[in-house]
């Protein structure tokens, strides 16, 4: 009979304070890595995030996105902002559970096609993404950070921390996904690093081999 009890308010609450987190990190990825002038913008929940108040949700995506034109930007007048633009929003709420039992995901229409970007909620180590650009890979989104898209090749991981090593760059953790099991296809590297990535750093990683994109970010 515990379905007739309610969860408590303060619960309820930080765990709402929790979903806006992961929802204004997703749209601030979205908002620092695309880079076509955008005109639509879409947030998907399922599975428990289902459940949630949109508004707040949409809001809190709005605010990391928007960010890419403003720094005075919050929850508030995000919305706002966003319909001055002419960005139209969409919200898409569904009952299905996949892989995760509680999904947000935050989607662009670009010049090559629709990108999207995912996170969930993994217990107590908070908001968490889970997906980039079609591309499994789970990171904390957090300070300062350098995304990098490269071919798939052995020995390449060593090359960025070598090259990120000699300009002093300190490297707190790194999370590594790919586009398909097969070797030698296209990957994603996500570092967090302790200070920010300054152009020419950048650059020298861009000279890499196999590099395709290099993207300093910051959260």
């Amino acid at each position: 009979q515990c379905a007739e009890h309610a969860q408590p308010v303060g619960r309820r609450s930080a765990k709402a304070k929790t979903y806006m987190e992961l929802a204004e990190k997703l749209g601030s990825l979205v908002g620092q890595l695309a880079s076509d002038d955008l005109h639509n913008i879409s947030v998907e929940v399922e599975g428990a995030a289902a459940d949630l108040n949109m508004k707040p949700i949409t809001g809190a995506v709005l605010s990391g996105f928007m960010r890419r034109y403003s720094e005075s930007v919050n929850m508030v007048n995000a919305p706002y902002l966003a319909k001055e633009r002419g960005l139209d929003v969409r919200e898409v709420r569904h009952d299905r559970e996949g892989d995760y039992h509680t999904l947000i995901r935050v989607s662009v229409a670009t010049s090559e096609g629709e990108k999207s970007v995912a996170g969930t909620l993994f217990g107590s180590s908070g908001p968490r993404l889970v997906e980039i650009f079609g591309i499994k890979v789970e990171a904390d989104l957090d300070g300062d950070m350098l995304y990098i898209v490269n071919q798939d090749q052995p020995g390449f991981i060593g090359r960025v921390g070598s090259a990120l090593g000699e300009a002093g760059v300190n490297i707190g953790t790194f999370h590594l996904g790919r586009r398909s099991d097969a070797p030698g296809g296209e990957a994603v590297l996500l570092l967090s690093v302790d200070s920010p990535v300054e152009e020419p750093v950048l650059w020298s990683v861009c000279q890499l081999e196999g590099v395709k994109t290099v993207k300093a970010l910051r959260f």
